[in-house]
């Protein structure tokens, strides 16, 4: 692992001369390169639209602040296109392509990079598909490094949020095919913080019609119950949903995709 991460602090210097244009969503796996990349020529840019939320956008202002990492924060309103509004399967395709085109756009000739990881070239990530399309670098996944390997080495280094959980944008909280609106999503990011309110951090609120279902870990679930009560009376007044389930096969990664 160590000599993974030598070399990958080598390729970012060789990439300092034209300079670095860093997308930076605040997850493990671009703060990791937003550390690499600290005292070189490089601006983070972010992007705040409805699919993140205040708490996200805050939390990269502070993890820039600290690696003194000049930060760009550009808004975009993704569902004047009527593709990502309707949640495609290949959603995460046509939304990359549009920030992403955005953000080439503001790099002039600097070279933008992105936070994608090995472990994310073997799942589906339609995303990637974009990221090639406009020849957009990826030193974490070109130098085979996984995500056990990113908060391992970020422990090592004394980065705070070695350990913070995936935070993929609302639009995965609701089936494919189903519009997506302002509404609906800020029932979705609601949902979770309430849920996180009630001390379960790593949660998705997951929307399907009138149903919410709750990914929680699976160690979580016993902790859980002690509070299903009172947390189910606040999620239905709160969010309006009709029914509110739990479920028994815990928290996990892609399961829209299944």
């Amino acid at each position: 692992m160590k000599n993974k991460f030598v070399k990958l602090q080598k390729y970012l210097s060789e990439l300092n001369e034209q300079g670095i244009c860093l997308a930076f969503s605040g997850g493990i796996d671009s703060t990791l390169l937003l550390y690499l990349c600290k005292g070189l020529n490089t601006t983070a840019v972010t992007f705040k639209s409805v699919f993140q939320t205040d708490e996200e956008i805050h939390a990269t202002k502070d993890l820039c602040k600290v690696y003194g990492v000049p930060q760009k924060i550009i808004e975009y309103y993704p569902l004047d296109n009527p593709i990502i509004k309707n949640n495609p399967k290949d959603r995460c395709y046509h939304c990359k392509k549009l920030f992403f085109s955005k953000l080439k756009d503001f790099a002039g000739k600097k070279i933008v990079i992105d936070g994608t990881n090995a472990d994310d070239l073997k799942t589906y990530r339609p995303g990637i598909k974009a990221l090639k399309e406009l020849k957009i670098l990826s030193p974490l996944a070109e130098f085979g490094i996984t995500k056990e390997e990113i908060r391992e080495f970020a422990k090592i280094s004394g980065i705070k949020i070695y350990d913070k959980p995936s935070t993929p944008c609302l639009a995965t909280r609701f089936p494919y095919g189903t519009e997506l609106n302002e509404t609906v999503l800020n029932i979705a990011k609601k949902g979770e913080e309430i849920i996180k309110d009630y001390g379960f951090n790593n949660c998705r609120f997951r929307i399907h019609k009138d149903i919410a279902r709750i990914e929680i870990p699976l160690k979580d679930l016993e902790e859980f119950h002690k509070c299903r009560t009172d947390l189910i009376q606040v999620l239905k007044k709160e969010t309006n949903l009709k029914y509110i389930t739990l479920d028994l096969e815990g928290l996990r990664n892609g399961s829209m995709d299944i």
